[in-house]
């Protein structure tokens, strides 16, 4: 890989089309086949080499016909529209996958996606609240998608689940809820009552060490 120094630390988010309890955290295949989501982050703290990234958001929308290791994957970036040409350039430096190790998750996107749709630069309102089990992201006229707790479907009350992976390569421990998800640029889609994982990380060239 080619070396840099960057790193990443902030609230994660994952949402996609598969029923709770995200099939690929347990290397099984897609619930109904075939996947669609988004993941992203927003960045309390980050950089890349000199250029900070402090604040600005992230979030890539995918489309996978089939497991996702077996490759063929779809993607669109959609890019905070506040960073500067610089910070648009670490970002991209980042999610390609050349400055990270092999075997951690920007690598691994970079193996499994054939198809990159033109990346889109807009505003980004994030809502993130990890012990509630809450979050929302919404980009006007490009992505809506909301989480909330799983429900009990006796009572209704909220039903919590943690996933710890000491050798997650995306994050090491995340609380599952439920998502909706409704996008509408190059990858449309609308989902319901899918999975979603929150989690804080930190991620680094040699992979998330939180």
């Amino acid at each position: 890989m080619a070396t840099a120094d960057w790193r990443l630390e902030g609230e994660w988010i994952k949402n996609c089309s598969c029923a709770f309890g995200c099939p690929c955290d347990f290397n099984a295949p897609p619930t109904r086949g075939t996947c669609q989501g988004i993941l992203g982050m927003r960045i309390g703290k980050g950089h890349f080499e000199s250029t900070r990234l402090d604040g600005l958001s992230f979030f890539v929308v995918v489309s996978f016909p089939g497991p996702l290791h077996e490759g063929n994957g779809t993607v669109q970036p959609i890019i905070d529209e506040r960073a500067t040409p610089a910070q648009r350039d670490a970002l991209f430096n980042i999610l390609s996958g050349k400055y990270s190790a092999e075997g951690t998750l920007f690598h691994i996107v970079s193996l499994i996606v054939t198809t990159t749709h033109e990346p889109v630069f807009a505003p980004i309102a994030v809502e993130f609240d990890k012990a509630a089990r809450t979050a929302r992201v919404s980009i006007p006229g490009v992505l809506e998608t909301e989480v909330e707790p799983i429900r009990n479907p006796v009572t209704g009350l909220p039903h919590r689940i943690r996933v710890v992976m000491p050798e997650g390569f995306e994050h090491i421990e995340g609380e599952v809820a439920a998502s909706n998800i409704r996008s509408s640029a190059a990858i449309a889609f609308e989902t319901h009552g899918g999975h979603s994982t929150l989690a804080h990380v930190t991620q680094t060239p040699t992979g998330v060490v939180a």
